[in-house]
C-alpha cells in the first residue's frame, strides 16, 4: 500500500471517529470506565489512568495491522 493510499484511509477513520465521537457519544460513553482504569478524586486534583482502556485500544490497533499485513 502506498504512503497515499495509506494518508486517504487514515483520514476517513479518523472522520469516522469524529462523526461518531460528534453525534453518537453513548457508543464510546463506555471508553475510560472500563474495570482496570484507576481514577483517584482529591480535593484539589483528579488523577485518572485508563489501564485498560489503553490495552483495548492496543489490542484493536495490533488486529487491524496484523490484518492490513495479512491482505498484503
Amino acid at each position: 500500500m502506498s504512503i497515499g493510499k495509506l494518508l486517504i484511509v487514515l483520514g476517513c477513520v479518523v472522520a469516522a471517529l469524529g462523526l461518531v465521537m460528534t453525534y453518537a457519544p453513548w457508543l464510546l460513553s463506555w471508553f475510560g470506565r472500563l474495570p482496570g482504569d484507576i481514577r483517584i478524586v482529591d480535593d484539589k486534583k483528579i488523577i485518572f489512568i485508563p489501564l485498560t482502556s489503553m490495552l483495548v485500544v492496543s489490542v484493536v490497533i495490533s488486529l487491524v495491522f496484523h490484518l492490513l499485513s495479512f491482505f498484503k
